[in-house]
């Protein structure tokens, strides 16, 4: 599915958390499979580009997600979301976000319970090894920092077992040392701080 009318590339960056470890060794993902890791955020603030005839420079949108399935092996389970835009935008500016997001998270994003405008804050900072991040969107807030292999190991196989929930995401496996969601309309919230559960990068798509 083409996002752009005029073809335009869209870029900018990205990070997501979830419940769910992404850095981790094969039993301690398979003993979460079905239990837990079945919520997340994803967040893109785009540098430029433009989508459906909009230009979208500067603007950031993010997903709430809940899934019925854990968000590792199962990586485009069927999910609903929050979708939070960018209090700066435009009525076109917000559908066209809107769009954005949902083409981006695929089936994660299949049902839409609520559009809401918040003030969006998304900074990747470049002084540890890109791994660090700060978001905040309404009632999202999400922070890393670059896993440790010696002081946060868990056994001896670790890895990166999951790539991004997003598409065109180039990113690496992050710490979130803070990933909560306090708002309303999933009927859940969580505060899941400390977890090898993130992803910090960019992102190009057409």
């Amino acid at each position: 599915m083409m996002l752009n009318t005029d073809a335009s590339t869209v870029r900018g960056q990205y990070v997501e958390a979830r419940t769910c470890d992404v850095y981790t060794g094969s039993c301690f993902a398979n003993a979460d499979t079905g239990l837990i890791g079945k919520n997340g955020v994803l967040a893109w603030k785009i540098d430029s580009g433009t989508v459906a005839g909009t230009k979208l420079d500067g603007l950031g949108v993010a997903a709430v997600v809940a899934s019925k399935d854990t968000l590792g092996l199962k990586q485009s389970g069927p999910g609903r979301g929050i979708v939070i835009v960018d209090a700066k935008a435009t009525t076109a500016q917000r559908a066209a976000l809107v769009a954005f997001a949902r083409v981006q998270a695929g089936n994660l994003l299949g049902e839409i319970i609520a559009v809401r405008s918040a003030p969006f804050d998304l900074t990747i900072c470049h002084c540890d090894g890109e791994g660090c991040a700060i978001l905040k969107a309404g009632d999202v807030k999400v922070s890393t920092r670059c896993i440790d292999v010696d002081h946060d190991k868990g056994c001896g196989n670790e890895t990166t077992m999951y790539p991004p929930l997003a598409k065109g995401v180039t990113a690496r496996a992050a710490v979130a040392a803070e990933h909560t969601f306090s708002g309303k309309g999933l009927n859940e919230t969580w505060n899941d701080a400390g977890r090898r559960g993130a992803f910090v990068g960019t992102f190009v798509t057409r």
